[in-house]
């Protein structure tokens, strides 16, 4: 059985004689009997169309194959379409399986995922300079909770809600100041409690 191959360097054609498995196919198959060869072989016993992958050519990903359908291209996520480190699948799946509304809309779990990105981004950076202030490398819920209770709109928000471990903020009323000496312009209260 002879194979006619076109060499990639001349464009040359030349004649390669088969014999299942005995002698290489094309110049850059180094054994013999290596999985390429048996499978071109075994193509050619059955006269079947030999595929480009065996031969050892690339299919780029954009082309399809055999001229019908779509081309396959890589799959891209809905956050990364818009531009969002939330999961905006994992959230339309949260709001469909919550049962809200009968139906829900391409828009809103994107929309949803971009409030929440921002919410968390807001947060985070007021408790990370929380944690900075206080010469700390990690954030923990102290810093979490200074950060909400000293912004307006945030404490506002998170007004009902209790923070574990964050503790409150550092408050004394200033009839429980003992007051200041007569000459003297120092306060006796303890350093500790101002901030």
């Amino acid at each position: 059985m002879a194979i006619r191959v076109k060499h990639k360097s001349t464009n040359e054609k030349t004649d390669y004689i088969l014999y299942n498995g005995r002698s290489p196919p094309f110049p850059y198959t180094t054994r013999p009997n290596s999985s390429k060869h048996i499978q071109i072989s075994e193509s050619l016993q059955k006269n079947k169309r030999i595929s480009p992958e065996i031969m050892g050519e690339q299919i780029p990903a954009t082309k399809s194959v055999g001229g019908r359908g779509k081309s396959k291209s890589k799959s891209v996520s809905r956050s990364s379409k818009a531009g969002l480190q939330f999961p905006v699948g994992r959230i339309a799946r949260f709001l469909k399986k919550g049962r809200y509304a009968q139906r829900v809309g391409s828009g809103s779990p994107v929309y949803l995922s971009a409030v929440l990105e921002y919410l968390a981004a807001e947060v985070l950076e007021l408790a990370g300079n929380a944690a900075r202030d206080n010469k700390k490398n990690r954030i923990v819920p102290r810093h979490i909770q200074l950060a909400v209770r000293n912004d307006e709109e945030l404490s506002k928000l998170l007004g009902n809600v209790t923070i574990a471990n964050g503790g409150v903020l550092p408050n004394i009323h200033q009839n429980l100041l003992p007051k200041k000496a007569g000459g003297r312009d120092k306060e006796i209260g303890s350093a500790s409690q101002e901030f």
